[in-house]
């Protein structure tokens, strides 16, 4: 394995000026930080990144922990993530937890192990174990997404109960009384704070006991809890899914029943779709601004990277937007100028 010895060799110079013209440090002739650079392409040199970060303690190096990377919501997280940490000259580990706490705290370990130097972590459950061992390893950490309870951290997510509160209301409006929210784990700050605005908002209308099914982010959680709602008698006049993969689930169930969406059942969400991945935008939604999360969570954790002095921690709660589409249509029988 050619090593930084062989390349001063070839370059006909000493180690140190090999090391400097690689790290970008010290002063070099023009002439001779082409001799190395060549040296080092004709011989595939590539340098010892954990030796550095033994010297330096730093391996610019974030892991990024969701739970589900399959989500587009994720996905674009994560590409706003990424675009600022490469522009600022780090590189980004993903890891997927499928909202898995035992998953999450084996990634943990690992990434400890390997020395990241910081972490921005969607935790899968608001008493996440894995915040307490980075904190006490003394490792930077920025929460997406979600609350925490029990423990001071840095947090950037998007606003969720006035949203739920609004959507809810925008279906009251439309004249259904009888509205299920489909929904994620209990114990989970989105779950817990989508709910709490829809039995707000269900509550003021005098509507009565909420119908609720717990579950889980996913499509087949999305399909199962639609099929269980639908077995209610009356029958619900719209869905309030969660998060965007549900209400995927939930259509699909929709459509097996043989009910149009909205002529006979209204069905809203949270969370869009990327354009590249439909025909044409259809579901009403609660829109977060995703990629910009995720650039802000990078930038926040960046931030504390370069400067350790700061003690105070941040919670960044991005505004969130109803978008209203063709999903969601007025109650069977109400008019809404009435």
């Amino acid at each position: 394995m050619t090593n930084i010895q062989d390349v001063a060799k070839r370059a006909g110079v000493a180690p140190i000026t090999v090391s400097r013209v690689i790290n970008h440090s010290g002063y070099v002739t023009q002439e001779v930080r082409e001799r190395v650079e060549s040296a080092v392409a004709e011989m595939g040199y590539v340098p010892n990144s954990l030796a550095r970060s033994l010297r330096s303690k730093r391996t610019h190096t974030l892991a990024l922990v969701l739970t589900d990377i399959t989500n587009p919501f994720f996905t674009t997280v994560a590409r706003g993530v990424e675009d600022f940490a490469i522009k600022n000259g780090y590189t980004v580990i993903f890891c997927n937890t499928d909202e898995s706490e035992e998953k999450e705290l084996m990634y943990i370990k690992m990434l400890l192990q390997n020395r990241v130097d910081g972490f921005l972590l969607v935790p899968a459950s608001s008493t996440s174990q894995s915040i307490l061992m980075i904190q006490r390893h003394a490792v930077s950490l920025v929460v997406i997404d979600r609350r925490v309870t029990h423990t001071q951290v840095d947090v950037v997510r998007g606003e969720s109960v006035e949203a739920a509160y609004k959507m809810t209301q925008f279906l009251i409006r439309l004249g259904h009384r009888r509205i299920a929210m489909l929904t994620g784990r209990l114990g989970v700050s989105t779950t817990d704070d989508r709910v709490d605005g829809f039995q707000r908002a269900m509550q003021e209308a005098d509507l009565g006991e909420p119908v609720i099914k717990y579950g889980a982010f996913s499509l087949d959680s999305g399909y199962e809890m639609a099929c269980q709602v639908l077995s209610v008698h009356p029958r619900p006049t719209a869905l309030f899914a969660a998060n965007n993969f549900i209400a995927i689930g939930a259509l699909n169930a929709l459509r097996e029943s043989g009910l149009r969406v909205p002529e006979d059942i209204s069905l809203v969400g949270f969370d869009d779709l990327p354009p590249a991945l439909i025909t044409y935008p259809f579901f009403t939604v609660v829109l977060q601004p995703a990629y910009e999360i995720g650039k802000a969570a990078a930038e926040l954790l960046i931030l504390r990277l370069k400067d350790q002095s700061y003690t105070t921690h941040q919670e960044i709660v991005f505004p969130t937007e109803v978008i209203v589409r063709q999903s969601s249509g007025a109650a069977s029988g109400y008019s809404i100028l009435s």
